[in-house]
């Protein structure tokens, strides 16, 4: 992959996760009608699983780079 793909793929993984959990808070709120409260805490939990998406991506590149070393 290329630093430009990396990058997509990074960030695309980012906002998919707190777009996702503030959509699914935003759904559970109208219908069970609590207020902005369930999306603010799935907007938490999205970011919070964006977040570890980019840090296993990131991880994982650390590591093949350190295995093509000599």
């Amino acid at each position: 992959m290329t630093g430009l793909g990396i990058a997509f793929r990074i960030g695309t993984e980012l906002v998919a996760g707190v777009v996702m959990g503030t959509g699914i808070g935003y759904f559970l709120d109208r219908w069970l009608h609590t207020g902005p409260w369930l999306m603010v805490v799935f907007f938490f939990l999205g970011s919070a699983a964006g977040i570890l998406s980019v840090y296993r991506a990131t991880s994982r590149m650390g590591r093949r780079k350190n295995e093509n070393e000599p």
